[in-house]
């Protein structure tokens, strides 16, 4: 049962710490956009340029990457939740932290989708 608890504990910090991740992955995206857009309007060297479409482009790859990290930190969470429930321990501070953590989780794949 502890070591239940303990999985709780760690794949709801898996859960945030891939949000974090995501929002930051996006947010550099934004960034890059906008510094390939303004090098344009620049009329910057057509080199520098596909060089930092190229650096866009890494950025761009990475959220779906941490789409699938999330949707299976996700389903672990879950499953462990199950499990607790089946053994009539769900309860405390970690599950009301861990089903937050499932609301927010489910809410953003809902808005990006």
């Amino acid at each position: 049962m502890a070591s239940t608890m303990k999985n709780l504990k760690i794949k709801t910090s898996t859960c945030k710490r891939i949000v974090k991740e995501l929002h930051s992955y996006e947010k550099e995206v934004e960034r890059e956009a906008a510094k390939v857009a303004d090098m344009k309007d620049k009329g910057a060297d057509p080199y520098d340029i596909k060089q930092q479409e190229n650096v866009l482009a890494e950025s761009r790859m990475m959220i779906p990457d941490c789409h699938k990290r999330l949707e299976a930190a996700l389903a672990d969470l879950k499953n462990i939740l199950l499990e607790l429930e089946e053994s009539n321990q769900k309860h405390g501070a970690e599950v009301e932290e861990a089903e937050k953590v499932i609301a927010e989780v489910e809410q953003l794949f809902q808005a990006g989708n």
